[in-house]
């Protein structure tokens, strides 16, 4: 806990996002709000249509750290520099 984000941009897919929403406890709507967002954006990401990118991506990752949430992101080793599923850990259904 409290470590820095890795090397590059964490790359946010959508397992990933769903099991931070997940572990916060929140709806889309609710999600949404908290990242000035839409209800339809976080719905995009969650299905993997789209994938948050720039601020959205960075905002999530400090999200996520304040959370205490243990993720990881797109390919290869993620933000945490946990191994491939470990954010699929913490998703409760």
């Amino acid at each position: 806990m409290g470590k820095k984000a890795g090397r590059g941009k964490p790359s946010w897919d959508a397992p990933a996002v769903r099991a931070l929403r997940r572990h916060m406890k929140l709806s889309q709507d609710e999600m949404a709000a908290q990242l000035g967002t839409r209800q339809q954006t976080v719905s995009e990401w969650e299905t993997g249509r789209y994938r948050p990118r720039g601020a959205s991506a960075t905002l999530l990752s400090m999200i996520a750290e304040r959370a205490e949430f243990e993720y990881r992101t797109g390919e290869g080793t993620g933000a945490r520099g946990k191994e491939p599923g470990a954010g699929r850990a913490q998703e409760e259904s």
